[in-house]
């Protein structure tokens, strides 16, 4: 019995620190989603194909910021030093 009362005492805590880490809260988001599916009503749904497509959007805005960063970025590491440039003729004027 005291064996018994000793595992219990020690799964406790494990059992916390199970529920409260990603794992945990991955398998309550499950259930949770489980227990919604049926329930879905049009406004959920509507709500979800939004954020969906901002989400699409809010991509494909960042890969568009990302390609002009390296573009910059490889105009300014790549140009000539000033120094380099001929020098222009004066206009007369």
């Amino acid at each position: 019995m005291m064996q018994m009362i000793f595992i219990l005492v020690l799964l406790i805590p494990i059992l916390l620190i199970v529920l409260d880490s990603p794992v945990g809260r991955a398998l309550a988001g499950r259930l949770e989603r489980r227990s919604l599916g049926s329930e879905m009503d049009d406004l959920t749904v509507e709500r979800l194909a939004y954020l969906e497509g901002e989400l699409e959007r809010l991509t494909t805005e960042v890969r568009r910021l990302e390609e002009e960063s390296q573009f910059l970025h490889k105009l300014l590491t790549d140009r000539p030093p000033s120094d380099m440039l001929p020098r222009g003729e004066p206009r007369d004027g």
